[in-house]
């Protein structure tokens, strides 16, 4: 009976112990997957988006230009004859080029022909919002007349400042203006790419005054600007500066309230860029989408973001040879779709010729985004990431606070027939062409929130089109984000 009754209280324990074991393990592993938080004095200062007005028509953009333009648009990709195979702009870096000779070419920086209100016009015509120009590229020399250095448009051929009549003629047509500013300076005697020695950190510590006060100069002389596009932050000396990026970006902040600035300026206490060690995304949106776009909405994890793409394959400024793959207006507008609908915006660069001239190919490219704009731009302009189930035909996108969805068709089936599969909860009450509102298209209700749309017999396109969904009659209406 002694051997039974402790063998029954042993089997007892096992058991309890077990069922113990079964409740704590799943607690443990979760425990283990929440990542610990870092503490961090200059990572990221706020969770979740800016909900500000100067941000929210930030975001309402959907298409924009930029402009790189200055000494390296004189050579244009070439020196003494011989073809340089990087990005133009870069051409100063290249071992063949002897550095005093390029620094010498503001010497020959003369734009007669820079007209700023045709520039603005055309981007006008081509449905831009707004645009950013490269104030100070990595050669170091400004488009400015800076206070702070003499190298800069003052001392060319050309002496007049650069800056401002272009943002007045800019404003002028109703575009933002962006500034481009490059933190790495080739040019400039202080400038470190590592902080190795004292003399290093004395040199970079006089590096960053001259920054701060350039950048509160660009603010003081062109007020109306929306903010500061920053580039050439990855080397060593700058990532080893995260205190003072942090410290500049909140100054420039206050003596500029609305000033929008990428997250490419700052470092964290570690040296992470573009997001602190926590994962979190350190400015205002994200700038690492260079002529390349995130394929699911997932990948952006929830930021506001911008996508800026070159129309060669990789050309900033101008070039006299266009290596590569030339983009057609057609694949253009498909990443603009492409874009738009996952939330971000579409920006298009722009390599003026040293004269102030743009090439007959990027004139043309600007007409004809223009003519699609001006026919389609419901389905760009203030519209975000609807949710809905992507299909193959094309995109998706939503007009913001209202109860429209727009289909951008890049790629007509073979049927003639568009399927949607749209959130849960959305009822679609009609669908029509958005040149032709009048004239329904007829739905086929499918299974599971599907639907048929069907193309009238007979029609042909040669570009995008945009379908617009009305939704107004929907009940409990939420947005699948």
């Amino acid at each position: 009976m002694i051997l039974k009754k402790s063998y029954r209280q042993n089997l007892k324990k096992i058991f309890h112990l077990f069922l113990f074991t079964l409740l704590f393990i799943p607690s443990a592993i979760a425990q283990a997957q929440v990542k610990t938080k870092i503490s961090l004095l200059h990572g990221s200062h706020r969770e979740g988006k800016r909900m500000d007005a100067d941000m929210a028509r930030w975001r309402s953009y959907g298409l924009g230009q930029f402009i790189h333009w200055g000494l390296y648009s004189i050579l244009g990709g070439k020196w003494n004859g011989q073809q340089y195979n990087g990005a133009a702009e870069w051409i100063r870096s290249w071992k063949e080029i002897p550095k005093r000779e390029y620094d010498s070419l503001y010497l020959k920086f003369d734009p007669k022909e820079f007209r700023p209100a045709e520039w603005a016009a055309m981007a006008k015509k081509m449905g831009v919002k707004y645009m950013t120009i490269t104030t100070k590229h990595h050669d170091g020399f400004c488009l400015w007349q800076s206070n702070f250095s003499t190298y800069t448009i003052s001392n060319s051929p050309y002496k007049n400042d650069i800056i401002d009549p272009l943002i007045e003629a800019y404003n002028k047509e109703g575009i933002d203006v962006y500034l481009y500013y490059s933190i790495l300076d080739w040019h400039h005697p202080d400038w470190r790419y590592d902080l190795k020695t004292k003399e290093d950190s004395m040199a970079f510590c006089r590096y960053k005054s001259f920054v701060k006060n350039q950048l509160t100069e660009l603010l003081q002389k062109y007020p109306s600007v929306k903010g500061f596009w920053f580039d050439g932050t990855w080397d060593e000396s700058w990532k080893k500066s995260g205190a003072f990026s942090d410290s500049l970006e909140q100054y420039l902040k206050k003596i500029h309230p609305g000033l929008i600035i990428g997250g490419r300026l700052r470092a964290d206490d570690f040296g992470n860029r573009h997001f602190d060690a926590n994962g979190e995304m350190m400015g205002d949106y994200e700038q690492g989408w260079e002529r390349k776009i995130p394929k699911t909405y997932a990948d952006v994890h929830g930021n506001d973001w911008e996508c800026v793409m070159t129309i060669p394959e990789n050309g900033w400024g101008y070039s006299q040879k266009w290596m590569g793959h030339w983009k057609t207006t057609n694949e253009l507008l498909e990443m603009m779709a492409q874009c738009v609908s996952l939330g971000g915006n579409f920006v298009v660069n722009f390599g003026p010729e040293a004269n102030g001239i743009f090439r007959p190919e990027e004139i043309k490219t600007a007409r004809e985004i223009g003519e699609w704009m001006r026919q389609n731009d419901d389905a760009i302009y203030n519209c975000e990431y609807a949710g809905w189930e992507k299909q193959d035909w094309g995109y998706f996108t939503k007009k913001r606070n209202e109860n429209k969805v727009y289909m951008i068709i890049c790629n007509i089936p073979v049927s003639g027939s568009l399927k949607i599969r749209s959130s849960a909860g959305i009822d679609v009450a009609k669908a029509f062409l958005l040149q032709s509102p009048e004239k329904l298209l007829t739905m086929e209700n499918i299974e599971n929130g599907v639907k048929f749309i069907y193309l009238p017999e007979g029609l042909s396109f040669k570009k995008p089109f945009v379908i617009e969904l009305d939704i107004r009659n929907a009940k409990q209406v939420t947005w699948n984000k």
